[in-house]
Parts: structure tokens; sequence; C-alpha cells
């Protein structure tokens, strides 16, 4: 989620002539989608479903099981998403980092094949590094994502006073008038989507981290993203009437001429330690789904000693692999931008129903349950329809992954389910 500013406002506004009513409601739906789907959904609510500390789909997913045996098709369909959206989330995070290597005179000649090999070498060594666990480079996580949030907060800052019009953005009336008045405003909400990608896993992580340390640290992290994008959109204010260069990404826009190139680095840096997160995070996911029975039995290797540090070589190849094929069928991070926020989508929806069922077998007040399922399902169905609009334009890539996945597990289960008929248990 802290490295989505790479690419947020540059999908927002391509294509389209910058004006005031544009760059306003793109904030306001920025700012007020942080809000809404990040930090109330995600941080205050579902962090409360934690089983025996655990969290993410498949937990939420135990949690429930014994109330209703639906619940496993929404469980296989938001793992199948979550597991998809990190195969598509290296790539568009790496080549969004790289390509800012365009903005350097020095570089700016740099052709996109050089780009695509430089993100599949970086992924060839993150993938190799798998192997050892996280711990040995783990440390430098910390620094590196606080480094990299304060210098979002920083180029923001510098910027919010170039046209001070942008904190109108936090009336959500821009939002409401972008999705309604402007033309074809409303399928811009599959581009705002992309700011809160990576939310579930803040939902994954809660064994990890820890449910304060998740809460502290978001209050840092959202108040430096929203700097930077109302940074990033008091610059394209000062460019109202103009259509900016597809190959001009107002992040790096906004930084110094001399700073880019460090700025270049530690982008890198960031999208390294992003992936490596949900890289981490996806070993965690099918280990939970072989104890579930929703996933073959795989080798499991522990490279330390620590809690959760685990290694799965198969899921290793299968995620390296599929990282591999979307850099080299999409190569520009714009072209992957449809296949991701689809899937993502999908797996918010099925976070969404479970969710609410938890609720239900807690005894919470109906009315709230209610409540929670008109917002949620409101909002991420809006994205949904916006989402769909890019189908053809690459979403297909994402629901083809997350389909072979889910049928993947779905035909796992059923073949235990009839195993387990002819099977009798019998006394020693």
């Amino acid at each position: 989620i802290g490295t989505s500013p790479l690419y947020v406002f540059g999908a927002i506004i391509k294509g389209k002539i910058i004006s005031e009513e544009l760059i306003l409601g793109g904030l306001s739906c920025i700012i007020w989608t942080l809000t809404l789907q990040t930090t109330i959904k995600n941080v205050i609510l579902t962090l409360r479903a934690d089983n025996n500390g655990e969290g993410g789909m498949f937990s939420l997913f135990a949690l429930v099981r014994r109330h209703g045996k639906w619940a496993v098709i929404p469980a296989m369909m938001g793992g199948a998403a979550v597991l998809s959206e990190r195969i598509i989330t290296p790539p568009i995070s790496l080549s969004s980092a790289i390509e800012g290597l365009k903005q350097i005179k020095l570089f700016s000649d740099i052709g996109q094949w050089t780009i695509v090999g430089i993100v599949l070498f970086i992924l060839v060594i993150l993938f190799f590094l798998q192997q050892f666990g996280t711990s040995a480079i783990g440390r430098f996580f910390g620094p590196v994502m606080l480094v990299w949030f304060t210098m979002l907060a920083f180029l923001g800052l510098s910027h919010i006073l170039d046209d001070v019009r942008v904190l109108k953005a936090f009336n959500p009336y821009y939002a409401i008038n972008l999705l309604t008045q402007y033309p074809k405003g409303f399928w811009i909400l599959g581009a705002v989507f992309l700011c809160t990608t990576g939310a579930e896993a803040l939902y994954s992580d809660l064994g990890h981290c820890g449910r304060g340390n998740i809460r502290m640290s978001w209050i840092f992290v959202k108040t430096s993203l929203i700097l930077n994008y109302l940074g990033q959109g008091a610059w394209l204010l000062n460019h109202t009437g103009q259509e900016i260069d597809p190959n001009t990404n107002p992040f790096y826009a906004i930084m110094p001429d001399g700073f880019r190139l460090i700025g270049i680095i530690i982008a890198t840096a960031a999208t390294i330690v992003a992936s490596q997160a949900l890289i981490s995070g996806s070993f965690t996911l099918i280990s939970e789904a072989m104890r579930l029975n929703l996933w073959s039995k795989l080798k499991i290797n522990y490279p330390t000693e620590e809690k959760g540090q685990l290694f799965i070589p198969a899921v290793n190849m299968l995620l390296f692999l599929g990282c591999c094929g979307v850099v080299l069928y999409f190569q520009k991070s714009q072209n992957m931008e449809a296949a991701y926020g689809l899937t993502i989508n999908f797996g918010m929806l099925m976070n969404t129903t479970l969710f609410s069922y938890y609720l239900f077998t807690q005894r919470a007040p109906r009315q709230w349950i209610v409540l929670y399922l008109i917002v949620y399902l409101t909002v991420e169905l809006s994205f949904l329809a916006a989402n769909l609009n890019k189908f053809t334009h690459g979403g297909y890539v994402s629901f083809m992954i997350g389909g072979v996945l889910f049928i993947t597990m779905y035909i796992w289960y059923r073949a235990r389910k009839i195993k387990n008929r002819y099977v009798e248990f019998v006394r020693l």
C-alpha cells in the first residue's frame, strides 16, 4: 500500500486534460477510499477477527467454518484472488520504480526492454534469496520503509503550497461531483482503487506484527501517503489545461532534479520490501490452506527459528514464474494496472462476505452487520464495476490466474471429501 503513489495519479490522468474538477475529485476519492476502505474496514474492524493471533483470508475462514459449510467457497475464491494479486504486485511495483529512470536526462533514452531486463534481474535475486529466510535481510525493512514514508511526506509537503486549492479535496463533495458530473467520471474509480492495493496484507500480517503495531504505524503511513498525494495534486493543478506526457510520472516530477536518482533508488528498495512482504505472506497463506485441506501437501522448509519464517519451494517457483510472465507479457507498469485492480477488488468482496458472517457468529447487533454490508458492498461493487471496464485491457489475465488457483483448491477440496467417504476410522 505504501508504493501505490508511484502509479495511482498516473492512472487517473492517463489520456485526460488536467482540470481542477479531475484533480480535486481524484484526490478526494483517494483520501476517502483510504479512510473508508483501509482505515475503518481493515485497520479498525477486520483486525479484530484474529485466529489465535493470526490473520488473513484463511484464518478468517477458520473462525467461521464450523458455523456454515458454504463459507469455504468465498474463502477459496478470496484466497485465489489474494494469491493472484501477489503474482502481479512485484512486477507493477518494481516496474513503476525503475521506469523513473526515463525522467532523468542521463537515462532519458533508456529502452523499455532494458527496464524489463532490470526488473527480471531483481526478481531473480529476490526469489533466490527466499530459501534463506527473511531474518537476514528483514532487519533492513524497517529503516528502508521509514526512509520511504518520510520521503513521501517531505516531497508532498514541499509542493502543497504550489496550489493550496488541493486542501479542498478533504471535502467528499469533490469526489461525488467527479463520479456523477465529470464525463466518464465513474470509470476513474478503477484507477482510484489502486490506492488501496495491499490493504488485505495488513490483516494477513497480523500474526507477524501484532494489532497494536499495525494500528500505530498506520497513522504515520496514512499521513505520509495523503501528504504525497496532495503534493502530486498541487503540481498537477499547475498544469491545468494540459495533457501530461505518458512518460511523465507525477510522483517523480515533484522530486528536485538532483534528487531524482536517489529517489528512484529509495523507491526500488521500498518496492523490493513490499514485494518481499507479499511473497512471505503467500507462504503463510498456502501453509494455512494445507492445514485446512484446501491445497495439496507440499514440502515446507523452516530456514530460521523465527515464528512464521517458512519457505515452500513449489510456491516460490510458482510465484517466480508468474511474476516473470506478467513482466514479459505487459512490459509497462501502466499496462498492468487493469489486471492489478480487478483481482484485489474480488478478494476484498470475499473478505467483506466472510467478515460479515464472522460478526453474525459473534452475535454482533444485526443493524451494525446490515450497515457494514450496505456500506462496503456499495463501495466495493462500485469499484468492481469500474474495474470490469478494464477486463479486455488486461483484467482477463488476473481472472485467468485466479481461476486456475481457485479450480486447483476446489478440486483438491472435493477430492478429499470423496476420498473420506471410503475411509473408515477405527480405534487402535
